[in-house]
């Protein structure tokens, strides 16, 4: 059971958790179930990325995400052997989202920090509390991503201090007032920056304004 198990965890990787669907697939309680993935969470090798919620008027989305927390673990579980097996990969959104947020998680902790979703299938990949500032991060493997709407829509909801589109690039640009689309390692160093939150030359747009 427990292989597969880890199989439909790994298909499951970046979605919705759904105990029942799961339980039916493999013969057991959807409460059996439930109770071997929280086990695999406090071993640290699966994240449940909690929902955020807050009263907005919305239906919003009440089960966690889950998450192989180990990039090659994932990959080996899906049958994937390289570089080119993974872009090629139906998952590859959903490891990249995986794989960035583990790595912003690093240096800000996991406690205060979300997914939010609406059953409009509006979406906010991570929300995180972090040196007083709400910040929210849309993971897209892509050259060139632009604003979303349902970024725009988490902006507006949430009321976000800063939001970025976090990708595989090397050019880091604004698409809207407090969103900037900026490759990883840029976000890892401007997370560590101790008196903002903003890229240095983010501020010095603002500032020419």
């Amino acid at each position: 059971m427990l292989s597969r198990l880890w199989q439909m965890l790994a298909h499951y990787h970046g979605q919705i958790w759904n105990a029942s669907e799961i339980g039916r697939s493999l013969g057991e309680a959807h409460t059996t179930v439930k109770r071997h993935l929280d086990i695999l969470t406090g071993a640290l090798v699966v994240r449940q990325l909690q929902p955020w919620f807050q009263n907005l008027g919305k239906r919003l989305v009440k089960s966690p995400k889950v998450f192989v927390r180990d990039s090659g673990l994932l990959h080996a579980l899906l049958g994937l052997a390289d570089l080119r097996a993974v872009e090629g990969h139906p998952k590859l959104g959903a490891s990249w989202e995986g794989f960035v947020i583990e790595e912003i998680l690093r240096i800000t902790g996991d406690r205060a920090a979300w997914f939010w979703g609406t059953q409009g299938l509006s979406e906010l990949d991570l929300l995180v509390r972090w040196q007083g500032k709400l910040l929210g991060f849309e993971m897209k493997y892509g050259d060139a991503p632009a604003m979303t709407k349902s970024l725009h829509v988490a902006m507006q909801d949430l009321t976000l201090d800063q939001a970025f589109i976090v990708y595989p690039g090397t050019k880091t640009y604004p698409v809207a007032d407090k969103v900037t689309v900026i490759p990883l390692p840029d976000l890892l160093l401007c997370l560590r920056e101790p008196r903002s939150i903003a890229p240095r030359w983010v501020r010095k747009v603002k500032a020419s304004r």
